[in-house]
Parts: structure tokens; C-alpha cells; sequence
């Protein structure tokens, strides 16, 4: 079963996988003559429509853009084993580009997609010419980032509500989807949500086993032990990005404290170089508020490594 509604006028629907799973994927591009492959993915509670500008936008630039639906996001994507953890979310990333026979890739995520772009980027280099991270800092310095930013930890309480059983998954399920609602407003408050975006995020979380995926995320990867620190996970020994890397976050996001980004971004982990863009008044889903410039960045950041 795939997203409902998630063909659009403009794109073709394709079907990725990785062994027994399925994952729909949005494209655009011509597949066979362009400049290269971008693959975008998306974040928490979204869906790959999200990235539907930037996805013309690099197409009409020349390149092969793809957009695949994450792992857990649709009941055929998600594991019978309730694997959600970042390695494994990674394997999904190198599956993908291995059944699309290209060698390597420009890689772009949002939010978890973000964090799966850096811990894939440090354990593949050889797949990645260039990494785009938008909202989210480096995954394996936010640790020792918190001692100065602890607001953080305030910003971050849904982290630890996610943690909870039965309550959590009410609260997030397609009947209840007052705190998902809540949090897109409260992580980007100067967008205007449309309201096409907000069904298609409806939509995906009405499929069987959605919510409990997407929780699996935070519950694998983002438990209150990990985020101080006391557990390290197999995914935050490695901070080494390869690829000429851009991170790009906006002032007024209410998910993630600005300042968090001054102490996560390491020139050190960067060898190929580290370009950190903060946009002002700009807040968590910055290729919804602002797609013209998220694309621009992205073509740029892009063009400037070919």
C-alpha cells in the first residue's frame, strides 16, 4: 500500500526498496539525461510532498530529483522487526541508491531526514558528493551542546512524551492529531500551514502502523539518555562527514534553539568544508516557508562542488 494521494501533477510516483520493503517516492527530472541525482528527505510529522518546490526547482535546473516517503511512513515500509534506528534507516538510503545504479548522490534531509543525512554521509562517504541538512545541527556533538544551550531540553519535552506507551500514540493518531498540529505551529509560527500539507500529513498518519513508526524514531534514537549523553549509539561514534557539507536552520524555529548550532558545528568534522546558513524570522520547515530560497541554497551549494 503506498501514501494515499501522494502522485502529484508534475512528478512521476516511483517505487524504491530495500529487501522486502517499499517505500513511494516522488520524482522529477528526466532519468536518463541530467546532471546528476538528488535525493531529499523528509522529517517528523511530514511526508515527501513537502519538498515538491524544491523538486521542480531541481529539475528545471537540469538534475534527477527524488523524494522517497521514510521509512515506517507507509505499511509497507515498515519492518517486522519495528527496526527504526538510524543504521538502519541509513540501510534504507544505500538500498535506494544501489537499486538506482548511481554511484553517488547529493543528499538532502530535513529534520530526521537530516540526522539520517549525517550519520549516512559519515558511514558512506564514498556515496555522497554533497550533504544539505536543514533545522537540524550535527547529531553527534548535541550531547555536549546542551550543557550550553539547556533550553534545548525544554524545546525537546515532546521527546520525552514520545517515550510513553499507549498515551503517546493516542495523542499522535489520526483521530487526535491536536499535538502533531501543535507542534507544526509552534516549530514554524510564521507559516501559513496549507492546507494541502496538512492532509497529506493527515493522510499518512491514518495508515495502519504510522504512528507507531514514526515514534520508533525518538524511541530508538532520541530517548532522554541519549540526548544527555549517558548512551552513546553505534550511529554518534562516527561525526566525520566527508562531503562538502551546508546546514541551514532559521531564527525563529521552536524546535531547535539557534544557539545549539554555534556549538555542534565542527570545522574538524567537515574535511571538505562546512557552509552554515541561519535565515532570519524563519522557522522548523524552512522548504515550506521558504522554497525559492531553500532551492536556490541547495542548487548553489550544489553547483559549487561540480
Amino acid at each position: 500500500m503506498s501514501s494515499p494521494d501522494l502522485d502529484t501533477a508534475g512528478f512521476e510516483t516511483i517505487s524504491l526498496h530495500n529487501g522486502p520493503l517499499r517505500f513511494t517516492a516522488l520524482a522529477a527530472g528526466d532519468p536518463v539525461n541530467h546532471r546528476g541525482t538528488v535525493l531529499l528527505l523528509h522529517g517528523f510529522p511530514d511526508t515527501a510532498h513537502s519538498f515538491r518546490n524544491q523538486l521542480l526547482a531541481l529539475a528545471d535546473a537540469g538534475y534527477r530529483a527524488i523524494a522517497p516517503m521514510m521509512r515506517g511512513y507507509e505499511p509497507d515500509s515498515q519492518p517486522a522487526d519495528g527496526d527504526y534506528s538510524l543504521p538502519a534507516l541509513c540501510s534504507d538510503v544505500v538500498a535506494w541508491l544501489d537499486q538506482l545504479d548511481v554511484p553517488t548522490v547529493h543528499l538532502v534531509g530535513h529534520d530526521w531526514g537530516a540526522a539520517v543525512a549525517y550519520v549516512v554521509g559519515a558511514a558512506h562517504p564514498e556515496r555522497f558528493t554533497t550533504i544539505t541538512a536543514l533545522a537540524i545541527p550535527p547529531l553527534t556533538r548535541i550531547p555536549g551542546a546542551l550543557r550550553h544551550v539547556p533550553r534545548q531540553l525544554l524545546l525537546s519535552w515532546y521527546m520525552t512524551w514520545f517515550q510513553l506507551p499507549v498515551i503517546a500514540e493516542r495523542s499522535v493518531s489520526a483521530k487526535h492529531l491536536w499535538l502533531l498540529e501543535r507542534l507544526w505551529r509552534r516549530w514554524s509560527p510564521g507559516l501559513e500551514v496549507d492546507a494541502v500539507d496538512w492532509e497529506r500529513v493527515r493522510a499518512s498518519f491514518e495508515q495502519p502502523g504510522v504512528v507507531t513508526g514514526a515514534l520508533g524514531y525518538y524511541r530508538q534514537n532520541a530517548t532522554p539518555l541519549i540526548l544527555l549523553g549517558v548512551r552513546r549509539t553505534a550511529a554518534m561514534q562516527n561525526s566525520v562527514v566527508a562531503a562538502p557539507t551546508l546546514i541551514v536552520n532559521g531564527t525563529a524555529d521552536g524546535c531547535m534553539d539557534r544557539r545549539l548550532f554555534v556549538h555542534t558545528i565542527d570545522e574538524a568534522d567537515f574535511p571538505a568544508g562546512v557552509t552554515h546558513v541561519e535565515l532570519e524570522g524563519v522557522g522548523h520547515f524552512l522548504q515550506l516557508e521558504r522554497p525559492g530560497e531553500i532551492a536556490d541554497l541547495i542548487l548553489d551549494h550544489i553547483d559549487s562542488s561540480a
